[in-house]
């Protein structure tokens, strides 16, 4: 399961937040919530009992949109979210021929939100910058270590 997260700037997709969770439970989504969402931010989501916990925090502003039982379509309530989960999924069936090997799943969402994020970039020259400041804050594993926790 992955939960999806997009930043609607007015009309526009701004930056895109995957992450593969257990189950659609508060104990799975919070945590994805609470990395990824400025505090203070409006959260704008389905009226899924998992999220049941935003409209008592004090740290988001919840916007439930109740899908069932509404004239309209889940598409045109949620608008921003569907159109990502629509380009994922292009995206895998062209790109990927449909053929993603589910324990890599985490790497194909990260560069699908690298791609789609940086078009948000006002600095493209940073970009190799960027990846350089991320090659060196970041500890290296050994093959054996990836290779082990990815292949098994």
């Amino acid at each position: 399961m992955v939960v999806v997260a997009t930043e609607c700037i007015g009309k526009r997709i701004g930056r895109v937040r995957f992450r593969i969770i257990s189950d659609a439970s508060t104990e799975s989504l919070k945590p994805f919530i609470e990395d990824n969402i400025e505090h203070g931010s409006e959260v704008i989501t389905d009226s899924w009992t998992g999220y049941t916990f935003l409209s008592k925090s004090t740290d988001y502003k919840h916007n439930e949109k109740t899908i069932s039982g509404s004239v309209k379509k889940a598409h045109e309530l949620l608008p921003h979210i569907h159109l990502v989960i629509s380009l994922v999924k292009r995206w895998i069936n062209g790109t990927h021929q449909g053929k993603m090997t589910p324990k890599y799943l985490e790497y194909y969402l990260d560069e699908f939100a690298f791609r789609f994020n940086r078009k948000m970039s006002t600095y493209r020259g940073k970009l190799f910058y960027r990846l350089m400041q991320q090659a060196v804050c970041t500890p290296p594993k050994t093959y054996k270590t990836l290779t082990i926790n990815k292949l098994a």
